[in-house]
């Protein structure tokens, strides 16, 4: 998990130099998003089958094929050339983009319902090191050139994938695997069709959908703002996620696995989404005062609500099932994820010409409603009998 997020982080700072080198400088903060929505396309289609080949073939060879499609990728964006190498870079890494989701069904088949929280929350702290260490890392790189980070990237994870094959074992133990596998299991929108069928999922997955739009359209959008708002180069923006970085791993390495076992996830999660909520109304404010301090001070409580909430969602997903449909449910949370992705930098790249901190000011009014659907919904979910729900 830390050498996945270093990977991918390494290149967030270089994007938006990436980018104009191939368009006119309006065309930017377009070309940004559309890159990353792209991406998150591909996911959508491949995470969900990705997911469920996982419960039938196991984890280990997914995640491992997943990280020669991201070594493929970065390569390729390295080389650039034209806008369209880069879009092949990123549809290669999308369609074979199932590592995040890989890794949360191999947690939670080594684990118990009653300690995944906290493992998550380990696992949480162990990207947010790598995403410290990746932006800062890029940001230098940089002034090497801006492709460097990008074969930096792909050395990177190819030392992953050698650490998948040489010491990671198989999580899913063949009394475990799903059966049987059809082409159904592989199509995206069958497989959030059943998903959807139930109730306690149907919920989690609406209120988290209305987070990860509003977080990846501060995502795909972030580098442009702090370069337009603050004048901020590639050093400058990967300094910032740094400091990320370090949150993250405080949020999800101590505070949330402290808090959990004491308030449960519902509350947890909740509380995560009020922080996130009052972090974009500062980064909205942004436009209106253009101080680093107030930057600084928004981006941490994001990243606070964040480290809260997603551990938190994860468990409540992931208890809900048994484990011969966990590469299912985490494929298609993984999905959802990925529609965000495509929606969320698009919405920030339209909304941003409208008003810079258009993006973040609706992003807290999406929140917002993600936040009221867990509230009245918190009975259903509480009551639910974990492992209940099988293939």
């Amino acid at each position: 998990m830390f050498l996945n997020f270093l990977g991918f982080s390494i290149i967030i700072p270089i994007l938006p130099f990436l980018v104009q080198q191939y368009v006119s400088p309006t065309d930017v903060a377009f070309y940004v998003g559309t890159l990353l929505s792209v991406y998150a396309l591909c996911q959508f289609f491949a995470s969900p089958g990705l997911g469920a080949l996982s419960d039938y073939v196991g984890r280990r060879p997914i995640l491992l094929i997943s990280l020669l499609g991201s070594v493929i990728g970065y390569i390729i964006l390295g080389i650039g050339g034209a806008m369209w190498v880069l879009f092949l870079g990123r549809i290669i890494d999308g369609l074979t983009g199932g590592n995040i989701s890989t890794v949360y069904a191999y947690i939670a088949d080594i684990t118990e319902p009653k300690d995944r929280g906290k493992t998550y929350g380990l696992i949480g702290a162990a990207g947010g090191f790598g995403f410290m260490i990746g932006p800062a890392l890029g940001g230098l790189l940089a002034t090497i050139s801006i492709p460097t980070p990008l074969f930096v990237a792909a050395g990177i994870t190819f030392l992953n994938l050698l650490w998948g094959y040489f010491v990671l074992p198989e999580s899913l133990l063949q009394e475990h695997k799903s059966k049987t596998i059809n082409l159904t299991h592989l199509n995206p929108f069958a497989q959030f069709s059943h998903i959807f069928t139930f109730a306690i999922l149907r919920r989690i997955f609406v209120a988290s959908f209305l987070f990860f739009l509003a977080l990846y359209a501060l995502y795909g959008n972030a580098s442009v703002y702090m370069k337009d708002v603050l004048g901020w180069n590639a050093t400058e923006i990967g300094l910032l996620l740094f400091i990320v970085g370090i949150v993250d791993i405080i949020t999800q390495g101590m505070i949330v696995r402290k808090l959990l076992p004491i308030f449960g996830e519902i509350k947890v999660a909740s509380l995560g989404l009020f922080l996130t909520i009052g972090g974009f109304v500062i980064a909205a404010l942004i436009t209106v005062f253009p101080s680093p301090f107030l930057l600084y001070v928004g981006v941490i409580i994001i990243n606070i609500g964040d480290g809260l909430f997603e551990p938190s969602q994860n468990t409540l997903i992931s208890n809900t099932v048994d484990r011969k449909m966990m590469g299912r449910v985490q494929g298609a949370n993984q999905g959802m994820q990925a529609i965000a992705r495509v929606f969320g930098p698009l919405f920030a790249a339209y909304t941003y010409p409208v008003w810079r901190g258009l993006p973040y000011a609706s992003g807290a009014l999406l929140i917002l409603g993600g936040l009221i659907i867990f509230f009245i919904s918190r009975s259903i979910i509480s009551s639910h009998k974990a492992e209940s729900i099988s293939a």
